[in-house]
């Protein structure tokens, strides 16, 4: 009942009034807006403040209502909130009173999904029949994820675990945020261009393609169309391993095979040691059996040609002989098949370890010896040569030596302008000349020149 415009309220009477106007008025609205001042007491209830560029709202959430939100709200955060609009009576401050909250946008993210997964599903895109199947051998994966993720830590984990000789080449990529979906479209066209250049050996046989789990503006970069185009164009077979089971994005779609998680893909990719050994005892439990039946076979065969005999003495010990030798055959048959099987099994396990990269390693480490050793014994050859040449040229140098000549009691004459005199006419009575011989070199005067007669040439 409202009071008339003479009566007089107390702060307390007026507070109340107007809480029970607004939470009559306002029983149920839904506001969009800014999350500022969040706070998180120990109680467990959340209070904030909600504000668009020219207002705000105090609001609270209590906690048995915070305990059924799936994400953690932070400063900042775009939201959508269901509550009352109340008042707090002790200090008449106005608030909201929240009983849900959202992420904004979360339901035009949702629609946009919708129509790209209808556009791509109409174009053809998700049949089955562009499917790429995988490869019955699967040597080399590459992996497509964030290098620190949780998704890289458990696909490397399950592979060492399950099939240890599988090598994986890891494309480091962005998975959620404005540069993600680009980076993973680079990441794909860059694995499947380096399988076209490598050799069969390292050639890359199949994509994964994945991360954790996540809401769905942090998976939206799987979504992306470009992405999904990409995928169905590459020439490798794709795995996609987004998120949790419940988490389906664009890629799982088009991809050729989807994994619930990165676990789960490479559990799928990669075969158990285990499984092998499995089958051999399978193959030997129905040869096994394949034998007692035949075995059983023939013994009925014996028996109903036992019962049609007047006298099955000697047919019976016939069959008997006939028994023994198939059943011995039919032994030798299923040690042979035994002995090809395990040898088989053998063979592939050496394979397996002659592919080993411990023993590449070991082989490269032989072969860079072996040329190290020739290298050291080919410089020893050509070091030895080139001294025995020099020492050779020394001996032919001092033989040619006008020094060693000198050395014999033979002298070079010469001018004081050093100039050698070879004929008898370069010089005449009195001249000062030099002579050089094996140890210093004199000072002469000469007292008289005798000259040769030059004889005629005929």
């Amino acid at each position: 009942m409202l009071q008339t415009g003479n009566d007089v309220f107390t702060v307390s009477q007026l507070n109340q009034r107007a809480k029970q106007l607004l939470e009559i008025t306002f029983s149920s609205v839904k506001v969009e807006g800014e999350i500022s001042n969040l706070s998180r007491p120990s109680s467990g209830h959340w209070y904030f403040t909600l504000k668009d560029k020219g207002a705000q709202v105090r609001c609270a959430m209590f906690r048995s209502r915070t305990a059924q939100i799936k994400f953690q709200p932070k400063e900042g955060d775009q939201i959508i909130v269901r509550g009352k609009v109340s008042l707090y009576e002790n200090r008449g401050d106005y608030q909201l009173i929240v009983d849900a909250m959202k992420p904004a946008g979360e339901g035009q993210l949702q629609q946009a999904f919708i129509q790209l997964k209808q556009k791509l599903g109409a174009e053809g895109l998700f049949n089955p029949e562009h499917k790429r199947a995988l490869p019955a051998a699967i040597k080399r994966i590459a992996v497509i994820t964030s290098p620190t993720g949780a998704a890289i830590h458990d696909i490397l984990t399950v592979l060492k675990r399950r099939f240890p000789a599988i090598e994986v080449d890891i494309y480091p990529v962005q998975v959620q945020g404005q540069d993600a979906a680009q980076q993973m479209i680079w990441s794909i066209n860059q694995a499947n261009s380096d399988a076209r250049n490598a050799t069969k050996e390292q050639a890359t046989d199949v994509i994964i393609i994945g991360r954790g789990g996540g809401s769905i503006e942090d998976l939206w970069s799987f979504n992306d169309e470009q992405l999904a185009r990409t995928i169905f164009h590459s020439d490798l077979p794709i795995v996609s391993a987004v998120g949790h089971e419940v988490d389906f994005t664009i890629a799982d779609f088009v991809a050729d095979i989807r994994a619930p998680t990165p676990s789960a893909a490479a559990e799928l990719l990669s075969p158990n040691r285990e499984e092998y050994l499995s089958r051999l005892q399978a193959l030997s439990a129905r040869l096994e059996n394949s034998i007692q039946q035949q075995l059983q076979n023939k013994q009925w065969q014996l028996q109903s040609a036992q019962r049609g005999l007047q006298h099955p003495g000697d047919k019976l010990s016939q069959y008997a002989q006939t028994l023994d030798m198939l059943e011995l055959r039919m032994q030798q048959s299923q040690k042979n098949n035994l002995d090809r099987l395990l040898k088989k099994l053998t063979q592939s396990q050496q394979r397996l370890q002659q592919q080993s990269p411990a023993n590449k390693l070991q082989q490269i480490e032989t072969q860079l010896g072996y040329c190290q050793q020739r290298l050291r014994n080919a410089m020893k050859q050509l070091l030895s040569n080139k001294a025995e040449r020099l020492q050779q040229n020394a001996l032919l140098l001092n033989a040619v030596s006008p020094l060693q000549t000198l050395g014999r009691g033979y002298a070079i004459l010469q001018t004081p302008t050093e100039v050698v005199i070879r004929d008898s006419h370069d010089v005449k009575k009195g001249d000062l000349i030099s002579a050089r011989i094996g140890h210093g070199s004199l000072e002469l005067t000469v007292e008289k020149v005798k000259h040769e007669r030059k004889s005629k040439k005929i």
